[in-house]
């Protein structure tokens, strides 16, 4: 690995890295933010952010002012780019004109259809090489989070569904929590998983709950006045699917508040205590 950025930040360090990963055949690269705990020797937990559509690490690291809260928690953050890439073109790397398919869109699943299954395998990299990579580089207490944005809130969803004793805790802002249900996950999965949607609820929160064997709390924030809330992104899927398997989950509905960072930085202090509780259990 190879540290490209490095910022002084509430005490702690910002960086961001990059590696050549070999579950996605193409360079990455990621946020990780040290909290002066980690900086001084300390193991720390890790929590995992990932993000939404078109979005890189840097949405997150930039904008949504979450160092000083995990400087005061003691969390080690790793943000990851939301897909493979191939800024030169030169490695295979499938993509799409859309903003919602390809590169910038990876749905943080493993792709199982041609043009996609050699790289877009963001669910085996999230889940094994990246945690794998962190733990390598600095001292952790072994105990992780995840949370996320959108398309990233769908994949924390999912992934803590998924892969029971992982992480210690979940949450999201304005989840896509019905993929199957709704067109961004529609088309993503009708590329990525193929034409066959009896594949598609091993991908979709609302599904899982059904099955899952870890009752997992559920923290989901979601604003009011976003605009993709009707169309895209239907919380109140998720919430009859808890109900409906008795699964724990605290949705709240925040009245004014869009799709935006402005959303994220208002609550992402009170995210980081949830999973800094967890962590600490």
């Amino acid at each position: 690995m190879q540290r490209v950025e490095h910022h002084a930040s509430f005490g702690g360090r910002q960086e961001v890295w990059r590696h050549d990963s070999a579950t996605l055949g193409c360079e990455m690269r990621f946020g990780l933010y040290l909290p002066p705990q980690a900086l001084a020797g300390q193991a720390c937990p890790v929590v995992y952010w990932l993000s939404g559509l078109t979005c890189s690490e840097q949405n997150f690291i930039t904008k949504a002012g979450a160092q000083a809260h995990a400087a005061r928690l003691g969390l080690i953050l790793v943000v990851p780019d939301t897909s493979p890439r191939d800024p030169g073109g030169t490695l295979g790397v499938a993509d799409d004109p859309a903003y919602d398919l390809g590169q910038g869109a990876g749905f943080y699943l493993d792709a199982t259809q041609e043009p996609w299954a050699r790289h877009y395998r963001m669910e085996s990299y999230v889940v094994h090489e990246l945690p794998a990579l962190v733990e390598a580089q600095v001292a952790t207490t072994g105990r992780r989070a995840i949370f996320g944005h959108s398309m990233g809130g769908h994949g924390a969803l999912t992934l803590a569904l998924r892969h029971p004793g992982r992480y210690a805790s979940v949450s999201a802002f304005s989840p896509i929590v019905a993929p199957a249900r709704v067109p961004w996950g529609r088309k993503a999965f009708t590329a990525y998983l193929g034409e066959d949607e009896s594949t598609w609820a091993a991908h979709d929160a609302t599904a899982l709950i059904a099955g899952a064997s870890e009752r997992l709390p559920l923290l989901v924030d979601q604003g009011e006045a976003d605009e993709f809330l009707a169309g895209q992104l239907k919380p109140e899927l998720l919430e009859q699917a808890c109900a409906a398997a008795g699964h724990p989950l605290t949705l709240r509905r925040q009245p004014g508040y869009d799709h935006s960072y402005y959303f994220i930085a208002s609550f992402v202090g009170e995210h980081l205590e949830h999973h800094a509780r967890a962590l600490a259990a």
